[in-house]
């Protein structure tokens, strides 16, 4: 039997990332730093471990950077599996975040929050950003916003939740009928009137989907508007992770989930 060599020393300590100097002053401040992050008791096995996982990703991040960044994808299985069981839909997890948020089982500054995880797991999973994304304060708020959503999703639901949730597996045009009615409704966020993210100006935005929205549900809608709408939804899926106010980025999102419903009987032509 062979048995390795006996080893030169001591083990040498991990190194602190120097990327973290300026967020905790040592190890025992990541402590703090991930102090809410309170596994749900009723959870199962499968999601208090990814949930856990992604906490103590957190916290070594303070040896490793990027450890923050896949702290925070990590933390969607967790958040993903709830979902389905909830809902009892297997789809996407944008579709899952969309329904719970339509449902009213998540608020809608939270599923926005949530969807920006989602979006962040995406461009990493493109090549489009790299694991040093996110440091560990951003990662902890993002993390922050799945375990509220999971401990939400595991309370019992009551009569109106259920009966909110039956809603939300209706008819793609029902649905589309119901969130272009509570979008008309929502008042334009006043502070990002004339403000534009990576090109985008906000409020033409807004009016390009409402016009072209509005022409779906009136049976109206061409391909050359389909078109156009398919590139404003990709124009919103760029833009929506970066707003940084919760009730505009829930305003957009709602657009966003408006235009993709509108959209869905028009698929885009390839190019």
């Amino acid at each position: 039997m062979n048995t390795p060599p006996p080893l030169p020393g001591p083990l040498p300590l991990p190194v602190p990332d120097p990327r973290v100097r300026d967020v905790v002053p040592d190890y025992a401040g990541m402590d703090a730093l991930v102090a809410d992050l309170v596994l749900p008791g009723d959870a199962s096995m499968y999601v208090m471990s990814a949930l856990e996982t992604s906490r103590e990703l957190i916290r070594h991040s303070y040896y490793r950077y990027e450890f923050a960044t896949a702290a925070v994808t990590h933390s969607l299985f967790a958040l993903e599996h709830v979902l389905a069981g909830r809902l009892a839909v297997d789809e996407p997890l944008q579709g899952l975040i969309e329904r719970a948020r339509d449902a009213g089982l998540v608020p809608a500054e939270l599923a926005a929050e949530l969807d920006r995880s989602r979006a962040l797991r995406d461009r990493l999973t493109r090549g489009t950003v790299t694991s040093a994304a996110l440091g560990p304060a951003a990662a902890v708020a993002m993390v922050r916003a799945v375990f509220a959503a999971v401990s939400l999703l595991l309370r019992p639901p009551t009569a109106t939740e259920a009966a909110v949730v039956d809603l939300s597996r209706a008819q793609p045009e029902d649905r589309l009928a119901r969130l272009w009615e509570d979008h008309r409704r929502a008042p334009y966020p006043d502070s990002f009137r004339g403000v534009d993210i990576e090109g985008v100006e906000l409020i033409l935005l807004d009016a390009a989907v409402a016009g072209l929205v509005q022409q779906e549900v009136d049976g109206a809608l061409d391909d050359s508007g389909a078109a156009v709408l398919w590139s404003c939804i990709a124009d919103l899926d760029r833009i929506v992770p970066l707003i940084n106010s919760e009730y505009c980025a829930s305003y957009f999102a709602r657009l966003r989930t408006t235009a993709a419903l509108a959209a869905a009987r028009h698929i885009p032509t390839a190019t």
